[in-house]
């Protein structure tokens, strides 16, 4: 399997979100933690969110050693609009403000329809979808007050394309574009965007995860899931990096795209043009 790229492959050349604040979903690893690391080195404050984990001091307190910036952490659970509720109050304390949303968090599982568990739908639906809509809901009327706001879904390029066996999963990521949308029609005079990026398949733990699942599914061995199923996919025959993902939701997050809102752009090698 491809090896990640170093973190600082894709570092901000400047610190161009310098006093934001910015709230990301799912960013104690994977994507997430590319987005966190990539808002951090461009001067944004961050709050991560994920599950309590030992080593998740020792992270929070290595972006504001790198970085210069504050850094918290919140262990709600996206499934619990409560907790979402929770998180934000948080970050108001600790930053003052929520300028930028990253709704990233998101759980897979890969079965056929007619044995895909009903739990494991509602789940997925939960963390997938229905926590961008409530998160989104909760930062809006800052955003509002103050002019100017980012949202950014990580989607997926199952947000445009399917695939068998993960009919969740799809059915959350087309229906995040749908929101996408919808909340950059609401915003768009206000200063806010609201887009979507679709990335294709990146090396996380996530998708580490689902190769073993996607094997079983096909009958395939790991490897053919990775060559013949995984990378087949993209065109470009590699993994996407989280570096490339977090340097476009930087650049999203900047002024010089602020005409930009209610786009669903892939980032995927080429899979959604052929």
């Amino acid at each position: 399997m491809q090896t990640m790229l170093a973190h600082d492959e894709f570092a901000a050349p400047s610190r161009t979100l310098a006093g934001k604040a910015a709230i990301i979903t799912g960013s104690t690893s994977g994507i997430g933690f590319g987005i966190a690391r990539a808002f951090a080195a461009s001067g944004a404050h961050v709050m991560l969110n994920g599950l309590p984990s030992s080593d998740i001091e020792t992270t929070r307190k290595g972006l504001e050693r790198d970085f210069g910036v504050k850094a918290a952490f919140s262990p709600a659970d996206m499934s619990m609009p409560v907790e979402i509720g929770t998180m934000f109050d948080a970050a108001l304390a600790s930053f003052g403000k929520v300028d930028i949303l990253v709704n990233n968090a998101g759980i897979q599982h890969v079965e056929a329809i007619e044995t895909f568990p009903p739990d494991k739908w509602d789940r997925i639906i939960a963390i997938n979808l229905s926590a961008a809509f409530h998160a989104i809901r909760a930062a809006v009327p800052g955003m509002k007050a103050r002019n100017w706001g980012r949202i950014i879904n990580v989607a997926s390029a199952h947000a445009l394309v399917a695939s068998p066996f993960k009919s969740a999963y799809v059915a959350a990521k087309h229906g995040i574009v749908g929101l996408t949308k919808t909340v950059a029609l609401e915003t768009a005079e206000h200063g806010i965007t609201a887009n979507a990026i679709c990335p294709g398949y990146v090396l996380t733990p996530l998708v580490e995860k689902q190769i073993p699942e996607t094997a079983r599914a096909r009958m395939l061995t790991e490897e053919q899931v990775v060559r013949d199923v995984l990378l087949k996919a993209q065109p470009t025959h590699r993994f996407v990096s989280t570096e490339e993902i977090g340097a476009l939701a930087v650049f999203l997050s900047t002024d010089a795209a602020r005409s930009i809102t209610g786009a669903a752009l892939p980032v995927e090698g080429g899979w959604t043009a052929q």
